[in-house]
């Protein structure tokens, strides 16, 4: 009587096993690894500080800087495979491919921007403050930049969410790779910014842009009034291709890895943005970070410095071009951004008087292309 009684429980144990050898949760990987795609003063800081203040996230910007400062004599498209490859090493925790790039004897505080990490600026990175701090960038560089560089790696090995911030991808087509790679769990960001107001912004901060400038279009294109313009419109072209192969052209592997996110509708909407971006992200919105994305978003700051995440007027900052920026220079960045502008939602102004006027919504919101947010 008891031989069909072990055939059944060795039976249920097979189904269980079954079962469980084809559980989603088994096959989903532990972690979750975002890249934010984005161009200088496009909000990036801000939107990357968005992820790099929650509690679960590893957050690096622009890693990248340290192979276009190290190959500065070559050209954007030229540098965009070894910035691919120190990418997935990044969010693979293998911190080793700095090796190429810096000292050996180096601290963590000679990583580009690692101030702006609050995980770098927490355990097992820093001792000062806890985890689930809001920690501002000038208070963990007081306290936190004498650590190893090893800390980098150590700190990275602990979190379930790996962030990184770049601007230095011009093409979406050289991320593939990494997008179908089984040992990552990628999804892209795609921020955006109104041309006019990336180009006011670009001008406040002009000498810290000249290096990268030169690599995007070359040294000769960079010069005289011309060369703005000309850097522009790689920007411009650029936005167009990635949103083109992230949702237009989408491969069947970028299915819910793909979010196309405007500036201008963060700023007007900053939570429920965030919240938006985070459910992307397969994170929580939590209550302390909540408080500091209002607050962060509705001071009277302007946001003048580089790399500022202090707390500003964000609505008014996203719209401080209509009031300086020349209609001259405006008429020249619609002509060379038109297109950019055209497919994610920008409206055209055709004269200083639309320029000037705060009542006219230059954001299209019915006609903007959907984006796949992964929902």
């Amino acid at each position: 009587f008891w031989l069909p009684t072990v055939f059944s429980i060795v039976f249920i144990c097979f189904l269980s096993q079954l079962h469980s050898s084809y559980s989603p949760q088994e096959k989903k990987p532990a972690q979750v690894h975002i890249l934010i795609l984005s161009s200088w003063r496009s909000g990036s800081s801000f939107t990357g500080q968005l992820f790099s203040q929650h509690p679960d996230v590893f957050y690096l910007m622009e890693p990248a800087w340290h192979v276009w400062t190290a190959m500065y004599q070559n050209r954007a498209k030229a540098l965009q495979m070894a910035a691919h490859d120190l990418i997935r090493s990044v969010f693979l925790c293998n911190m080793s491919v700095f090796d190429a790039y810096m000292s050996t004897q180096r601290n963590k505080s000679d990583l580009f921007q690692w101030e702006a990490s609050r995980a770098l600026c927490s355990p097992p990175a820093c001792d000062h403050f806890q985890r689930n701090h809001i920690i501002s960038k000038t208070a963990c560089k007081t306290l936190c930049s004498r650590y190893p560089f090893s800390k980098v790696e150590e700190a990275c090995k602990t979190y379930s969410h790996r962030v990184i911030k770049e601007v230095r991808f011009f093409d979406l087509t050289v991320l593939y790779p990494l997008l179908t790679d089984p040992s990552l769990n990628l999804k892209i960001i795609h921020l955006v910014r109104d041309p006019r107001a990336v180009f006011h912004s670009r001008e406040k901060t002009l000498a810290a842009l000249i290096d990268d400038n030169n690599i995007v279009v070359g040294p000769q294109k960079n010069q005289g009034e011309r060369g703005p313009y000309n850097v522009m419109q790689e920007i411009c072209k650029s936005h167009i291709q990635i949103y083109t192969e992230g949702s237009q052209a989408l491969p069947s592997f970028l299915k819910g890895r793909y979010m196309l996110v405007r500036y201008e509708d963060i700023v007007n909407d900053p939570l429920a943005k965030a919240a938006q971006m985070y459910k992307f992200a397969e994170l929580h919105l939590i209550p302390k970070l909540e408080v500091w994305v209002y607050n962060i978003t509705h001071g009277k700051g302007l946001g003048t410095q580089v790399f500022d995440i202090g707390s500003r007027d964000a609505v008014n900052v996203s719209q401080a071009w209509r009031k300086n920026l020349p209609f001259q220079k405006i008429a020249k960045l619609q002509n060379v951004c038109k297109d950019a502008m055209d497919l994610l939602g920008y409206r055209l102004v055709m004269s200083e008087e639309e320029q000037k006027d705060m009542a006219l919504n230059l954001l299209f919101t019915q006609g903007l292309p959907p984006s796949d947010t992964g929902s």
